[in-house]
């Protein structure tokens, strides 16, 4: 098939216009830690703002300003609505460039197979377009197709990284590969697609969204999880997945530069392991922020994630607040341009 060629998907790194946060409230699993998941949120939205415009959905405007106290809130847009949950990235809408011109391409959300409510997070995009909140920006109906953002990664220039655990999940379009490549050619205008079918997280309720284990920093670079521990339960998976990405070509058919990241150091709530992983960094105007986990790991993530960024400054940003929700900071956000 060949692709449309007035369509892109553009990638993360592409100046954007702002950044959506869907916000915690008492009405979600956060109820029992609302407190210290509100202060992650606002040092995450403090930190967007000062390099764009940031919008913010949420159930209550005057409660979420409130927590931003001091902050100045004139490059932040409010929308109330109601919301099941927060992780922004999988329900928001997704910017393609058709013919150069930004459309809202707004994909179904089933709570990542069916195992979590959705019916409010569902309809967040859409009323969104109705609002006026996207401007001159389009939007399109892709109802009859279950996508997350935080199963793709774009090179803006026709490449697609993804993870077969996920987009050939029963409970999201049970297509087979080649129905799913031709779906994403079809929707984002590709020339190629590139599976992973190797990598996981322990804990990750996504079924093992790229944007936990490599992401595209630029169109020849790609930054993965390494584990370096024999003894450590994703030792095999993640070393088979860097043997993936070690043979996968760019369109032009050059090798990618793979830049290491730690695993980040296990973190337990209840005996159960937490997915903290280094991988899941936002790319903003002119900035990259990082999930921190109080490790010492920390600082070698950011450290690699500048080698991929030289002209970005990296902040870290603790997030051991949102992996007990079974995400991190990619997760609760998503941009447009």
């Amino acid at each position: 098939m060949n692709p449309p060629s007035n369509k892109v998907l553009p990638a993360e790194w592409a100046e954007q216009e702002f950044v959506q946060l869907t916000w915690p409230h008492a009405g979600t699993d956060w109820a029992t830690m609302l407190d210290e998941v509100n202060q992650c949120f606002v040092n995450i939205a403090r930190e967007i703002i000062k390099h764009e415009n940031l919008l913010i959905v949420c159930n209550d405007t005057d409660e979420v300003e409130q927590l931003l106290g001091d902050t100045d809130l004139s490059n932040i847009t409010f929308a109330e609505m109601p919301t099941n949950d927060t992780w922004a990235r999988d329900h928001g809408g997704i910017t393609v460039l058709e013919d150069g011109k930004p459309v809202i391409y707004d994909f179904t959300f089933n709570g990542w197979g069916m195992k979590f409510a959705a019916n409010y997070d569902n309809l967040i995009t859409r009323k969104l377009y109705t609002a006026g909140i996207f401007g001159d920006a389009g939007h399109k109906n892709c109802f009859n197709f279950v996508l997350e953002g935080g199963s793709i990664e774009s090179d803006g220039e026709g490449t697609l990284l993804t993870t077969a655990e996920c987009l050939l999940s029963d409970n999201r379009n049970n297509l087979s590969e080649e129905e799913i490549e031709a779906k994403l050619k079809e929707y984002f205008g590709l020339k190629q697609v590139l599976w992973l079918n190797h990598g996981y997280l322990a804990g990750d309720d996504t079924d093992s969204h790229v944007d936990t284990l490599a992401r595209l920093c630029d169109r020849s670079t790609i930054a993965y999880v390494r584990c370096e521990d024999p003894e450590d339960e994703h030792y095999e998976e993640l070393r088979k997945m860097k043997k993936e990405l070690r043979q996968f070509r760019t369109s032009d058919e050059r090798y990618f530069r793979l830049i290491p990241l730690p695993m980040a150091d296990a973190v337990y709530d209840d005996g159960e392991r937490l997915p903290a992983t280094y991988a899941n960094f936002l790319i903003i105007n002119g900035a990259v922020l990082v999930p921190t986990y109080d490790s010492p790991k920390d600082e070698i993530a950011i450290q690699q994630l500048q080698k991929a960024f030289p002209d970005r400054e990296i902040v870290g940003i603790n997030c051991n607040a949102l992996i007990k929700q079974h995400g991190s900071l990619h997760c609760v956000t998503m941009q447009y341009v």
